[in-house]
């Protein structure tokens, strides 16, 4: 099940930042659209994408996948927020900034898929703490 999980998150995470890098122009100009300070926009467009890549590197390893999974579900829950913020029309216009076919995607839509990886990161961190959790177990012949 964490496999499952882990892979695909990095599918998402890999075409995202590939998508943007392979656009890099246009992901830029979208970004400074955004209701956001463009004094943001040159910082944003390597952190997103390079986070994304980071934390589907970190949901390769086992060592390393408890953190990957921690880091799709904060990246992930912004991304859900921002969604929802735009849905409830707190900002005066909704551009969109994502990569590849998901930019096509309802803002609706936006956030069934968000809140579809935001869940399967929660299982995957609740999954992997328990597959990594070895209680200690002392009996009459531990102190022995």
């Amino acid at each position: 099940m964490l496999e499952c999980i882990s892979a695909l998150l990095i599918l998402l995470f890999i075409y995202a930042s590939v998508s943007k890098f392979l656009d890099f122009k246009t992901f830029f100009r979208e970004m400074n659209n955004q209701p956001l300070p463009n004094s943001w926009t040159p910082f944003l467009v390597w952190f997103i994408p390079c986070s994304e890549i980071l934390i589907s590197l970190a949901l390769i390893f086992e060592r390393t996948r408890l953190l990957g999974l921690y880091g799709s579900l904060v990246l992930m829950g912004l991304f859900t927020i921002y969604a929802i913020l735009i849905l409830s029309h707190v900002f005066p216009y909704v551009p969109c900034s994502c990569g590849g076919v998901i930019k096509r995607l309802t803002w609706k839509q936006h956030l069934v898929l968000n809140l579809f990886f935001v869940t399967l990161s929660i299982i995957g961190v609740i999954a992997q703490r328990k597959k990594s959790f070895h209680p200690i177990v002392i009996t009459k012949n531990s102190f022995v």
